[in-house]
């Protein structure tokens, strides 16, 4: 049992509790106020003059499966058999241990996105996962949470050197290609279930689709250029199935028709920190996250660890705020935000009672990254990280 007390607590979903507590029982928050008792024998932590908020969410990352610091024997992001790999999954290529999650824990970043890459039209399924723990099972949240497809410049680079797919139109082709085989392949199950009869031999390539065409998970899509972009929204709208729009760069050229269109469930942005070397990204401009937020869509600001590192989430979230986007709402984008895009949002990204203790306690502002400081991180009611500092 755990009790901050004396915090300035942003809940993010229900406004600030200046000088309240929070306590936690069994990793979930039980109570949440101005005045709550201390329980005997609780674990206490004075947060006076300290930011209490959720833990920080990064909604897209590469954390474990593209390690930093030791190149590419810790590269484990793409496959290069096929341009199409749904079946491959990012938790059996994750490493928990590896020092973008310490990173990530230090900076108050308390669950991830974790995706494959995108040089091939289809990575692979993405998991999110906590940022602290030695093994998978650990920190693991969903090890399914979406399919991470890709267009543009990375796909079309990677197999056009290999002697195919070497248009846009191709890789379009590529990914209607394996969807019409999941949509029949899924009819087949569906009318064996509902004829009783024998159900079609199990395609471990094919079922992660089908629960896409299901609306069971979405598909994240890489898509940096407005062209591809909008080839994202016409092959969703196609098959029907929940699109997210991943990096999405040139987004906030057409904002209006992204917040207009039923089957985009969200957006994410980043990384910002980029110089303009990778042709797509030619366009990029610091508003883009205001522009996409104020017309309508959700919108979570991102780091692509280990493209741009991880532990400066808040950095790029106030650079965002300081080119237009409305504080709460940056607040929002690292925050509940992307627990709504990584799909555990009935679990975390706010502070609530029910909801799991993932908390961050900041020295203050956390987009006042010039001086403030993690004091300390929560994950699951546990105190995961101190900082010395404030010992």
């Amino acid at each position: 049992m755990l009790v901050i007390k004396n915090g300035r607590i942003h809940t993010i979903t229900n406004g600030v509790i200046e000088r309240g507590s929070i306590l936690i029982q069994d990793g979930k928050i039980a109570a949440i106020g101005p005045d709550i008792a201390i329980p005997e024998g609780a674990e206490v932590f004075d947060a006076e003059g300290r930011w209490v908020m959720p833990g920080l969410i990064d909604a897209h990352t590469h954390l474990g499966v593209r390690e930093q610091d030791i190149g590419s024997v810790g590269d484990d992001t793409n496959d290069v058999i096929d341009p199409c790999m749904p079946q491959l999954r990012a938790i059996d290529g994750l490493n928990p241990c590896e020092t973008g999650m310490k990173d990530a824990v230090q900076a108050g970043i308390t669950s991830v996105w974790i995706t494959p890459g995108a040089f091939n039209v289809i990575g692979g399924q993405a998991a999110t996962c906590r940022t602290y723990g030695k093994t998978v099972d650990e920190i693991v949240m969903n090890p399914f949470s979406a399919i991470k497809a890709g267009l543009g410049e990375n796909p079309k680079s990677r197999w056009s050197s290999k002697g195919k797919l070497a248009t846009r139109m191709g890789l379009a082709y590529a990914f209607r290609e394996i969807m019409f085989k999941a949509q029949s392949y899924m009819r087949k199950q569906d009318a064996a279930r509902e004829k009783g009869t024998a159900m079609p031999e199990f395609d471990p390539k094919l079922e992660p689709l089908c629960a896409v065409l299901r609306r069971e998970v979405p598909l994240r899509m890489h898509a940096h250029r407005l062209d591809d972009i909008m080839t994202a929204i016409r092959l969703a709208n196609e098959f029907g199935y929940d699109l997210i729009i991943e990096h999405c760069s040139e987004g906030y050229l057409v904002a209006d028709k992204i917040a207009a269109e039923p089957r985009v469930k969200g957006v994410t942005i980043g990384p910002i920190l980029i110089n303009r070397s990778k042709n797509e990204a030619a366009n990029k401009v610091w508003e883009a996250a205001a522009i996409m937020q104020k017309a309508g869509v959700l919108t979570a600001i991102v780091s692509d660890h280990p493209l741009s590192p991880v532990q400066y989430l808040t950095v790029y979230a106030a650079l965002s705020n300081k080119a237009g986007m409305d504080e709460e709402e940056v607040l929002k984008a690292i925050t509940i935000n992307a627990a709504r895009l990584n799909g555990v949002a009935d679990r975390v990204g706010s502070l609530e009672v029910g909801k799991e203790a993932d908390i961050a306690i900041f020295s203050g502002h956390p987009l006042d990254v010039w001086k403030t400081e993690t004091v300390a991180t929560v994950i699951a009611g546990q105190v995961v990280y101190r900082n010395p500092k404030f010992a």
